[in-house]
């Protein structure tokens, strides 16, 4: 348990910096509290946003932090400590596992951290290996939403998607085939936007986009994990908390027969994993 490792009067901060947000998580007197999300025009706007925002909304004065820990690709920016406190910085990926595999009671898995693209990593107990990734993540779903919708704001599409219907915008396997097919169930998408016409509703199209992008990371990541028989997918990042994405997950997973799981602060795992490749003393952990 975290309380018995980390000092119970400091708190270790990790924090995830991205291209123009940053994703900042404490583990305050032995306890995770309180993430926090930020988007600003750059890396380091973002990043003291973040820090000093945390800090003054949890009100912890800088002389109780024990350690802050950086990962993400924006933390290459950032070559001196935070404020002279101590600081040290995080492969990606090991704080994507640990983070994403924190509680979870599985030993081995795929995971399946969805950013601006995304990556697989294998985890088996304390073994961490990146397998690959694909381009297809947030920024794909972005993009095609400011071509498509005119539209950047990914809770926007969200809620158009939520009107959506996916049947005027996939070709499913009923409109190809009298009869479901072995493995496939007659709603099952044969062609992404094979069916849209130039008439089709912003809610179909929200509708269609988000389903053409999880169900292209599913499928990747099953591929991924299939040849070792893993059943088991831990599923992190942004777009983890959208609500088709959790659904439409459930549905490949049944299919595929394996799980996909979405922790709680999915988007926030990747802080996460970085103060805990601290407090486990991992030897990937670089100090400034």
């Amino acid at each position: 348990m975290l309380q018995n490792i980390v000092n119970k009067m400091s708190t270790i901060i990790g924090i995830d910096v991205g291209g123009s947000t940053t994703k900042i998580i404490g583990i305050e007197h032995g306890r995770i509290k309180s993430p926090l999300f930020i988007s600003a025009a750059d890396p380091i706007t973002s990043l003291f946003g973040a820090f000093g925002k945390y800090l003054y909304d949890n009100k912890i004065p800088l002389s109780e932090i024990q350690q802050v820990v950086l990962t993400g690709v924006g933390s290459a920016y950032i070559q001196t400590p935070l404020y002279g406190l101590p600081t040290a910085k995080v492969d990606e990926f090991i704080a994507n596992a640990l983070g994403a595999k924190h509680e979870s009671g599985i030993e081995e898995a795929i995971i399946v951290s969805m950013g601006t693209g995304t990556s697989f990593l294998h985890v088996n107990g304390e073994d961490i290996s990146h397998i690959g990734g694909t381009g297809i993540g947030g920024g794909t779903l972005l993009g095609l939403a400011r071509l498509l919708l005119h539209s950047d704001s990914i809770s926007q599409v969200q809620d158009l998607a939520e009107k959506g219907d996916l049947s005027h915008i996939n070709l499913q396997i009923q409109d190809i085939c009298n009869r479901a097919l072995p493995g496939l169930p007659m709603d099952a998408t044969a062609s992404n936007f094979g069916k849209a016409t130039h008439n089709a509703t912003s809610e179909d199209i929200a509708a269609g986009l988000i389903a053409m992008v999880v169900q292209s990371i599913g499928s990747a990541a099953y591929l991924a994990g299939h040849k070792m028989g893993i059943k088991d997918y831990i599923v992190i990042g942004n777009l983890a908390k959208l609500s088709a994405c959790q659904n439409i997950l459930q549905s490949m997973g049944e299919l595929y027969g394996i799980r996909f799981h979405l922790p709680t602060n999915a988007e926030f795992r990747t802080a996460l994993g970085a103060a805990l490749a601290y407090i486990e003393k991992r030897t990937c952990v670089e100090k400034l």
